[in-house]
């Protein structure tokens, strides 16, 4: 008994070196297609209700409870606490080849700026950056209704497409919804070596198109335009996207030009504008990009426009995904091989070949719109980066890292 305090002693000092030791959590796979468990939440009375949905029902692991781990932050090594959902053959509802499930987590446990990781299989799966992972805001722990689709399933994203049937699910029912239109922006992020004086004066406020009132439990098909909706008369805020067409798919010729703004010049782009066929020459440029190669004209459109898709599913906010500062790294250089997440800031590694290679930084900037809204911290050194990677597409020869 004697030799106890130095035994416990030793035992910490080798806990926390392995802790020390640990590798970084990568969160590559939040942006990986088919791969991201996406999560929405609402306010129920006292309890917080979790809604997940599993890209793929077949990959989940039987016999295996759901862990729910809080974190101080993304990069926390010791969870605050830990809980587990079980009986999950009751819980479980398939969709298509997906999975959901809701729960609920007791409001007193958690806290503006706790993270949540949940995941179904082993306990330490839950450490993995492969988990779902959310950073728990004012508005997730003060927001009692949710977004649905017709069947009355939660949408589990922000946007939807013009004249689209959707509905709001409220926790309380019978009660009134609002809902605030503004334009919609088209500016698409600045490159990455841009400097400050390049990027201009941002409009602090945006003008207020219109508004409407409903009741939060009917069926809505609404115009494009940027929303803030709101139950009842006090509450926060939920900022909805609303596009034209079949987005986040492109089919009209001005949706497949107007993404070429990071890979081409403005003249190259107005001429396409200018066609008598605009559609035929979009395809014409990339047969060109190609060297009349049709088996790398398809490929080359698939990647790009494919790019353009997912980055409007995963970044989708205030404007459409590809649009915004992740988005734009995410169509020209493809996703990040390695995400690291640091308090407020990720980390973007990639470690491809042709000279792409490098680390880019977000910082979050939230707003009521965007409350996930990430800017890139701009350099001059990232200058010979993204010429190398604009070259790779204009050369044909587009790498894909992180596949």
């Amino acid at each position: 008994m004697k030799n106890l305090p130095s035994l416990l002693l030793l035992l910490l000092l080798l806990t926390t070196g392995l802790l020390a030791a640990a590798p970084r959590r990568d969160f590559a796979t939040q942006y990986r297609p088919g791969r991201t468990i996406e999560v929405d939440t609402r306010r129920e009375g006292d309890s917080l209700r979790v809604y997940l949905r599993f890209p793929n029902r077949s990959t989940l692991r039987r016999g295996f409870p759901l862990h729910v781990v809080g974190w101080a932050d993304f990069d926390a090594r010791r969870p605050l606490w830990q809980d587990t959902v079980r009986q999950l053959a009751r819980r479980l509802r398939p969709d298509g080849a997906a999975a959901r499930i809701s729960f609920t987590l007791p409001l007193s446990r958690l806290r503006a700026g706790q993270v949540l990781s949940m995941v179904i299989g082993p306990a330490e799966e839950a450490v993995s950056g492969d988990a779902a992972w959310l950073r728990l805001t004012p508005e997730h722990l003060n927001r009692s209704f949710i977004l649905i689709d017709s069947l009355s399933q939660p949408l589990m994203h922000r946007y939807v497409r013009a004249r689209q049937v959707f509905g709001v699910s409220a926790y309380a029912p019978g009660q009134a919804l609002s809902a605030y239109r503004y334009p919609l922006s088209s500016l698409a992020a600045a490159p990455p070596m841009a400097s400050v004086s390049t990027l201009g004066e941002q409009p602090r406020t945006l003008g207020l198109a219109d508004s409407a009132r409903f009741q939060a439990d009917q069926l809505l098909r609404l115009p494009a335009g940027l929303y803030l909706l709101r139950v009842g008369d006090r509450g926060p805020h939920l900022g909805l996207l609303v596009e034209e067409n079949r987005f986040p798919e492109l089919t009209s010729a001005d949706e497949l030009i107007a993404p070429l703004v990071y890979v081409t010049t403005s003249p190259e782009r107005q001429k396409l504008f200018d066609a008598p066929d605009p559609k035929k020459a979009v395809d014409q440029f990339w047969l060109g990009v190609a060297n009349n190669n049709q088996t790398v004209a398809r490929q080359l459109i698939r990647t790009f426009y494919g790019r353009v898709s997912e980055g409007s599913q995963f970044f989708s906010a205030h404007k459409a995904g590809w649009l915004t500062d992740r988005g734009m790294l995410y169509l020209v250089m493809g996703p990040p091989e390695t995400v690291y997440r640091d308090g407020n800031e990720e980390r973007w590694l990639y470690r491809g070949d042709a000279g792409i290679g490098g680390t880019f930084i977000f910082r979050a900037k939230p707003s009521t719109f965007a409350p996930d809204n990430y800017e890139l911290v701009r350099r001059p050194e990232y200058e010979p980066l993204w010429y190398a990677a604009v070259e790779q597409w204009r050369k044909g020869r587009t790498a894909q890292p992180g596949r």
